[in-house]
């Protein structure tokens, strides 16, 4: 939904950097990334860095990601999306990976957040995969009538549709963010390349 895959490169070689590590491109890093970030990391330097490294690299990694993210604008026609969507009566939530004490304040600068029935990020460890939030996350909206087998999670990684699958849930993942066609292709979901497709294919789904 956030138009931020060049301060996530900007980022990832920040991080790089405090090590000697040449810089990669956004095609290699759409190649080759996964979640947990960690075996991301792994795949980029041949090994898993050590939990110093990891260290050093997640913290440098966050602080210029968020530096950058902070004037980073929203993907082509997602607040158009958004207001569709709740306009026709439909409820749409937002989970992240961010850290949830990051994810709120910028979702509110955007002046998006009235849109969603629930916004949480991560808490916790940044080495983890979404499986486990989104079962948190899907819980707390349980009250509100929200259930699994009416849930359609629209993301841009493979660890997105892992999680979505995890609790029930169908996923359509979007080519805009982190990762190749090829490689969200493996996931065996729906794989579009424009945020409206990503919710036309949705609302398909969820019919």
């Amino acid at each position: 939904m956030l138009h931020d895959i060049d301060a996530v490169i900007l980022a990832t070689n920040a991080s790089f950097a405090e090590f000697g590590f040449a810089p990669i491109t956004l095609e290699t890093y759409r190649e080759l990334y996964v979640v947990p970030v960690p075996k991301f990391y792994e795949r980029l330097m041949g090994r898993m860095p050590t939990e110093a490294e990891w260290l050093v690299m997640d913290e440098t990694f966050h602080r210029h990601y968020w530096s950058s993210a902070e004037t980073a604008g929203l993907a082509e026609g997602a607040l158009e999306l958004l207001r569709g969507w709740q306009g026709a009566g439909s409820t749409q939530s937002l989970l992240s990976l961010a850290p949830h004490d990051k994810l709120v304040p910028l979702v509110r600068t955007h002046g998006i957040d009235t849109h969603f029935l629930r916004v949480d990020g991560r808490t916790g460890p940044s080495h983890t995969t979404k499986a486990g939030h989104l079962v948190r996350h899907m819980a707390a909206m349980a009250a509100a009538g929200v259930t699994a087998d009416r849930t359609v999670l629209i993301g841009d990684a493979v660890d997105d549709a892992l999680a979505a699958a995890h609790v029930g849930a169908r996923a359509v993942l979007y080519t805009g963010g982190s990762h190749s066609r090829g490689s969200l292709e493996s996931a065996g979901v729906p794989v579009v390349d424009t945020l409206a497709e990503a919710v036309a294919t949705a609302r398909e789904m969820a019919e």
